[in-house]
């Protein structure tokens, strides 16, 4: 989905048989320009029927675009629910969703001015057209102008000079001040005046409901008890009708989600990393194993805030050298994928057009860890053993949201690899409900997750590198930013032409791994189980999934 912030995802893992997608090298990458959706005409899907779909926890906020809603439950939510005004498409580029607006065009270059024209029938599930005033409400909360909006990302809103009323209320006219070059990427998720009329209904007004949507599906209950959240095929939606009558989203944790869906409790789930779920998929029956590579990766965020043990950059430096990703790839997946690989791009998905392996900016070198280390002042005790300076020992709290036995592997594999080192790694459990607070609170010394990139990587990644501004740390959880960071950003976030912009790009990437502000470690390969009469559902690629026709086989 198109969005100003990237989605957190929980840990998620490359692996599933015949991938070169999670293959390493110095190269671009083969372009990605397929999915695995068992793609079906309309008339060949039966009327009805529930999609039950797992997630890990239920959102905390259903606005996702403040803070507590970026989250990937939360997008996979409001995607059937509310406006995206462009939609991604399989061969990572975007169109526009013709179910919102006839037009959004560039009407001027000097000033940029996009002139939206938003389609007649379009409305909110009360009734209320969509109008360019819903465009004025969200850029006046995102734009950074009043700092009690906790906005997840600011993006590009903060480079809007106005938002008027065009040819009717049915027609936006969006001026900039400076030129923003993914623009594609804005007012998606679009929500009403109600929810960007002030800062209280903005960061607490849609927590734990939705009142008023304006999609396929409206909202139709959230059961805390049940962990459940279901939607209902909307009566007022104006496009296409929704094969589906509902979508269940049920919270299942990952060591259930084979039994969940053997059991017929569920009717999919991701496979990532997990060879037990592979296997199971292939041994129940009705179940396809469905693959495309996705713009997911996971990594390992250092915390680098001042006053922290990791604010040393070339402690940072020393400690990431002395990580093995691609035997981290191998031992974890090696079985299925034996060439498996180091991910080597924060800004660019494996697979995209862009994507470049940087990686030899910080290679794997225990060697020079070592040495780098002893340069430091942090010593072994001996032979073998923890390092310390004076009577500070190098010890580092990493934080692990649990349950999730994928990436309680990988933090092991991490913990041994530093020991190896002498750098005592301390894992600490942390409920997955709680992994929001926790990454804002900043109360981790190394964290893994999974980022998943977009079709507008510099507008949604801005945030994740930006420099925080007190408390205000966007996405950039672990404190981390430099200049030449935010230079190259805005830079290219300004740059029109495609081509440069990708070199500006991967210019920024190369900084990035010097300044360690995360460890990319290897991309998911989207292998999901899906029941086998599911049609135009399962492994979407870099394209959105598509509630509408999504459905089952007569």
């Amino acid at each position: 989905m198109s969005r100003s912030a990237r989605v957190l995802v929980a840990m998620v893992v490359c692996a599933v048989l015949t991938l070169a997608g999670c293959s390493g090298g110095g190269g671009p990458s083969r372009h990605v320009e397929i999915n695995d959706i068992n793609p079906k005409p309309r008339q060949t899907l039966r009327d009805g029927g529930d999609l039950r779909w797992p997630i890990d926890s239920l959102p905390d906020n259903y606005n996702y675009n403040q803070l507590d809603g970026a989250s990937g439950p939360t997008r996979d939510v409001v995607g059937a629910l509310l406006p995206f005004l462009f939609t991604d498409t399989v061969n990572g580029g975007m169109a526009l969703n013709r179910n919102y607006l006839t037009s959004a065009e560039l009407t001027s270059s000097n000033p940029e001015v996009i002139t939206y024209t938003i389609n007649p029938r379009a409305a909110w599930s009360n009734g209320t057209p969509i109008t360019w005033r819903d465009f004025e409400a969200q850029w006046k909360a995102l734009n950074g102008a009043n700092p009690a909006f906790a906005a997840a990302s600011g993006t590009g809103y903060e480079d809007i000079g106005s938002v008027a009323k065009g040819s009717d209320d049915r027609q936006a006219v969006v001026t900039f001040n400076r030129t923003f070059a993914e623009w594609k990427g804005l007012f998606s998720p679009l929500y009403p005046v109600s929810t960007n009329a002030d800062p209280v209904a903005f960061n607490t007004g849609l927590a734990g409901k939705l009142p008023v949507t304006a999609g396929p599906f409206v909202l139709d209950k959230i059961d805390r008890a049940a962990k459940t959240v279901t939607l209902r095929r909307s009566d007022r939606w104006w496009g296409d009708r929704a094969k589906l009558d509902r979508i269940i989203f049920r919270v299942c944790e990952r060591a259930a989600l084979a039994d969940g869906l053997a059991n017929n409790e569920i009717d999919f789930y991701k496979i990532g990393s997990n060879v037990d779920l592979l296997r199971r998929a292939q041994s129940t029956p009705g179940v396809a194993i469905r693959q495309s590579p996705d713009r997911t990766y996971n990594q390992i965020t250092f915390n680098g805030a001042p006053g922290t043990i990791l604010s040393d950059l070339r402690l940072r430096q020393a400690i990431a050298k002395g990580i093995d990703r691609t035997a981290i790839a191998q031992w974890m997946i090696g079985q299925i994928v034996p060439n498996a690989s180091q991910h080597g791009n924060h800004i660019y998905a494996y697979g995209s057009t862009d994507y470049r392996d940087n990686s030899d900016a910080l290679p794997f070198d225990r060697a020079a860890a070592n040495r780098e280390l002893d340069e430091l002042g942090w010593l072994r005790s001996g032979p073998g053993g923890a390092r310390a300076k004076g009577r500070q020992p190098l010890r580092l709290r990493l934080a692990q949201f649990a349950p999730n036995p994928v990436g309680e592997q990988i933090d092991k594999a991490i913990q041994d690899q530093l020991d190896q080192l002498g750098v005592t790694v301390v894992i600490e459990p942390v409920p997955i409900a709680e992994s929001q607070k926790r990454l804002r609170s900043g109360n981790f010394d190394v964290v893994g997750f999974a980022w998943e990139n977009t079709a507008t990587p510099f507008s949604s990644g801005r945030g994740i590198y930006a420099e925080p501004k007190g408390n205000d740390v966007r996405q950039n959880y672990g404190r981390i930013s430099s200049r030449e960071i935010d230079a190259l950003f805005d830079q290219g976030i300004r740059e029109l032409d495609d081509t440069k912009r990708a070199e500006i790009g991967n210019q920024v990437d190369k900084l990035i791994w010097e300044e360690v502000h995360h460890l990319p470690l290897y991309p998911s390969t989207g292998a999901y189980a899906v029941r086998s009469t599911l049609a135009n559902f399962g492994a979407p690629g870099f394209a959105d999934v598509d509630y509408v026709n999504t459905g089952y086989l007569k």
